[in-house]
């Protein structure tokens, strides 16, 4: 591949780059700046691998409004096939423009004299219907197509399955589509093209042949402050430092997802909102929630966070609801009224809470008079009456049809 064109908004070096980009909030490193440069000046493409959240997908953005281009972007997701990356006919349009030059198309056959003619003669308009009036681009082709240099971001392309990355292979390697109908379209302006995985699967040599490499992984403390500071939360210095210290330990936790850098900013945005000027086990306790998204996680971020952040602090008392935990927030919890509900729903599975009547007969005058004066039937197996009797088994003689009613 040849060297992509300088522009006047392609960086000047390394340290632009880390410029441009602390314009827009985006703190790179010395590595991903020179990565970032280079890519920008052999027009490779670059693909950034990593765990979700630090900041792969933000780069492409940053690029984008750090270099005045278009932002494309094709976000890859299992089952996805070319039409949604490369292009697809507009049929509805083709069939549209069929119904309305019918007339036209029967004055074209008004001459032949066989079906093979006729079909020949139609044949000979396929350019009329497969042309680019009726091609609809999709991400990589508009990409190619755009008569202004864009930023391409290829995201999460690990989701993707295999057939997709051999579709991206040519775009890749020459940044061209072939359209078997119409031909190949060449890109005017080579596009930077970001791809992004999170390594949920290994991608192929081929595709990675193709592409810069580099591996983002969480930043160290110092850079991760930086970040924090450059997003302006709200939350002050101290409390960002002792913040960034703590995620850091969280991630060293065997955790299902790890904090990210982004959940990390809003965990800083959280505090801020809640006042917090000096971090404690138990505000954190209440707002860990922001960093950590599986139950299990939670739990266990709950219990380090105490040593995280001072060994003499603890976490906030828990409350049992069923089989779940649900740490209380902002709010006591009223274990009054938590056992007046007990015995409310005690007294309604109280047998003889309803009047003597309800159950079909008359009180046989034993039994404890409540305080009302009303007579209460004690817990033991009630007796059944003759005629509830007689009731109960009127079916068996072939009184099927017996009327059955309540006694009064």
């Amino acid at each position: 591949m040849t060297e992509a064109p300088t522009r006047p908004d392609d960086f000047a070096d390394v340290d632009a780059v880390a410029a441009a980009f602390a314009e827009h909030g985006y703190v790179t490193d010395r590595r991903l700046a020179t990565t970032t440069f280079v890519m920008s000046r052999l027009g490779k493409p670059l693909l950034l691998e990593g765990p979700a959240g630090v900041g792969k997908t933000e780069l492409a953005k940053t690029l984008a409004l750090a270099t005045g281009r278009r932002l494309l972007r094709l976000q890859c997701y299992e089952g996805q096939d070319e039409t949604k990356a490369l292009y697809e006919w507009d049929y509805g349009k083709q069939l549209l423009y069929t119904q309305i030059l019918r007339d036209k198309a029967a004055e074209l056959l008004t001459d032949t004299t066989s079906m093979a003619e006729a079909v020949d003669r139609v044949a000979e308009q396929d350019s009329a219907f497969f042309s680019e009036r009726f091609l609809a681009s999709r991400p990589l082709l508009e990409a190619v197509r755009s008569p202004e240099p864009v930023v391409l971001l290829i995201d999460e392309v690990d989701r993707a399955d295999e057939a997709l990355e051999a579709v991206l292979l040519e775009m890749l390697a020459e940044y061209q589509v072939s359209v078997p109908e119409i031909g190949t379209f060449v890109a005017e302006h080579a596009p930077y093209v970001i791809l992004t995985s999170n390594n949920t699967r290994d991608l192929s040599a081929a595709l990675k042949r193709r592409c810069l490499h580099l591996f983002l992984e969480y930043p160290d403390a110092e850079r991760e402050l930086e970040i924090l500071r450059s997003k302006k939360t709200g939350l002050d210095d101290a409390a960002a430092t002792q913040l960034v210290d703590v995620v850091r330990g969280l991630r060293g936790l065997d955790l299902r997802k790890s904090p990210s850098i982004s959940e990390t900013i809003d965990w800083a945005r959280t505090l801020a909102v809640l006042g917090v000027t000096e971090l404690e086990a138990g505000i954190l306790a209440d707002t860990v929630s922001v960093v950590a998204k599986y139950e299990r996680d939670v739990e266990r971020s709950r219990a380090a966070l105490p040593r995280l952040v001072d060994p003499n602090a603890t976490v906030p008392e828990k409350h049992e609801h069923g089989h779940h935990d649900h740490p209380h927030g902002g709010h006591s919890h009223d274990h009054a009224a938590d056992d007046a509900g007990r015995q409310v729903r005690a007294a309604k599975d109280r047998p003889g809470r309803h009047d003597e009547e309800y159950y079909g007969q008359k009180s046989s005058g034993s039994g404890n008079e409540t305080s009302g004066g009303a007579r209460e039937i004690p817990p033991t197996t009630r007796g059944v009456t003759a005629s509830q009797g007689a009731r109960s088994f009127a079916n068996r003689g072939g009184a099927k049809n017996a009327a059955r009613r309540r006694p009064v």
